[in-house]
């Protein structure tokens, strides 16, 4: 009797379904826009953002310029969203945005358009491309509605979108020092000391700069070792400046030492030099 029951439903639910796939797929043959804005809607309301997506696709230009025009462009845009396709939701609201200014949903648009935007942003070991776009769009946002009501979500999201920045600005400085290109890393960490000025990663920064600058001056030719000498001692001078007690003082002690012996031996060099010349 159970099993019965159990098929007696099945059966049910599966004629439901094809019943309401096939009146989907009708629609979207069907030439009569009315019933196409009505199932959008149901699917929508439904939470079926996807199959909204593809009916909505076919009638938002229809719309343009008429009275639901801006309902379906918004929630056209928010069925993107919905469906976690953030590219195409910040498009799309980028197109609300533009097409409707005076809305009482632009502001919101704006907004969601900008997170959408946010969301695309990858892991920060990544190509940070979307992620300066997403920056850019949030400062949009936060210079056009400095009073919305958005705002702090949109400063936190800022904040993250800068810190992937400042992470992925630190480890390709730190990179170049672990392949010994030193002058490389050395004008990386000066873009990160500018740009970053009060980073987490500054006593890092600091000490990885000491050493790319280190390594360059002890494996220096003879005729640039005197200004690189010089230049690691003033990376020592800014480490131990700011952080008199950091975790690389020991280590870094010991650097400087080798750096008094190379320019000590350089010195003796010269000297021997000019008095055989």
């Amino acid at each position: 009797m159970i099993k019965n029951w159990r098929f007696t439903y099945l059966a049910f639910f599966a004629i439901v379904l094809l019943s309401g796939c096939s009146e989907y797929q009708k629609v979207l043959k069907d030439s009569d826009v009315k019933k196409k804005y009505d199932m959008a809607e149901k699917l929508y309301e439904e939470g079926d953002y996807k199959r909204a997506i593809r009916i909505y696709e076919q009638i938002v230009p229809q719309y343009v310029g008429k009275p639901q025009g801006e309902r379906l462009q918004y929630f056209y845009a928010n069925a993107y969203y919905q469906s976690e396709d953030y590219y195409l939701a910040a498009y799309q609201f980028e197109r609300f945005t533009k097409s409707y200014p005076r809305s009482d949903k632009a502001e919101e648009a704006a907004f969601m358009g900008a997170k959408s935007q946010f969301l695309t942003s990858p892991r920060y070991s990544l190509d940070q491309g979307e992620t300066q776009k997403a920056i850019d769009r949030i400062q949009v946002f936060i210079n056009t509605y400095s009073e919305s009501e958005f705002l702090a979500e949109a400063n936190e999201m800022m904040e993250t979108l800068r810190a992937k920045l400042e992470k992925k600005s630190f480890e390709i400085a730190k990179q170049y020092n672990r392949i010994s290109d030193y002058n490389a890393a050395i004008t990386s960490f000066e873009i990160f000391f500018e740009n970053f000025p009060g980073s987490i990663y500054k006593e890092d920064a600091l000490f990885y700069d000491y050493l790319a600058r280190y390594n360059l001056a002890v494996n220096s030719v003879y005729n640039r070792k005197e200004e690189r000498i010089e230049s690691a001692r003033e990376a020592y001078s800014a480490l131990k400046s700011e952080y008199p007690e950091s975790k690389y003082i020991g280590r870094s002690d010991k650097m400087y030492s080798d750096l008094d012996k190379h320019a000590t031996e350089l010195q003796e060099l010269l000297e021997q030099y000019t008095v055989n010349n």
